[in-house]
């Protein structure tokens, strides 16, 4: 990974902030893009810290136009992406409700930033990756692209369309020395699913650390730091032969 320009959507906080750190340790230069600029100056002071070289680039993917701003922004400062990794979500604790009731706005906002926004920010790195016969792109999803989430409808189908992008971007470009996987994390001690285990302990009137111990077969929920190892992995030269895959880390939530 040594000075490979990365690129990592959500890096603020949770899984997201996780990976560009450990990514950064593994010698790659970061580029980190929140809408929070709070949140991503604290990750690009621990990589700092730790030697690492980062860039802030502070946007937010639901708007249609900011994958673009993004990519040019990495490619004026250090020059093309040669690692994507789509981290940045919208999650099911938003707004939960069952189907008959769910709004109408937080399903536009979810598709655009968990689908549009990885769709395109995909378009705008291709370009470059296929000059240079190298890339990878990893998508952070879930196990609920394989699974749903109740009282989630736009999380579970946003998750189902991230896996379709995965797997057709994996057979467009996998002959060019690309390659493109996912990560399924499953429940993970997050500020995200922090609010959908309170929402989840009223609707089932049990407590949050009730439900902390039934979250995976480890009796706990997953770290981020459990996560990024493997897209340190996914991203390096040793996973070339790795392409189109899906593959959990949920502590054994879900088999497949």
């Amino acid at each position: 990974m040594q000075s490979r320009i990365t690129l990592v959507t959500g890096a603020g906080r949770g899984i997201g902030r996780a990976i560009a750190v450990a990514i950064a340790a593994s010698g790659a230069r970061v580029a980190i893009t929140a809408r929070s600029s709070d949140q991503l100056a604290s990750t690009a002071n621990e990589i700092e810290a730790a030697g690492g070289k980062v860039l802030l680039i502070s946007d937010d993917l639901a708007d249609r136009q900011a994958p673009e701003r993004i990519v040019q922004k990495v490619r004026e400062y250090w020059g093309p992406i040669e690692v994507l990794i789509n981290n940045a979500g919208i999650g099911s604790s938003i707004d939960p409700r069952p189907l008959p009731e769910f709004d109408d706005s937080i399903w536009d906002l979810t598709l655009a930033v968990n689908v549009t926004a990885p769709y395109l920010l995909t378009k705008c790195v291709l370009t470059d990756m296929l000059r240079a016969s190298w890339g990878r792109i990893i998508n952070i999803s879930s196990v609920n692209s394989q699974v749903p989430a109740l009282h989630g409808v736009a999380y579970t189908v946003s998750k189902h369309a991230l896996a379709g992008l995965t797997r057709s971007t994996a057979k467009d470009v996998g002959d060019k020395g690309i390659t493109c996987n996912a990560i399924c994390p499953g429940v993970t001690a997050t500020e995200m699913n922090d609010r959908r285990l309170v929402y989840d302990s009223r609707r089932l009137n049990t407590s949050v650390a009730q439900l902390e111990t039934q979250a995976s077969p480890l009796g706990r929920r997953v770290q981020p730091d459990e996560i990024s190892p493997l897209a340190v992995l996914l991203a390096s030269d040793e996973a070339r032969a790795i392409n189109g895959q899906l593959i959990n880390v949920c502590g054994g939530l879900v088999y497949g």
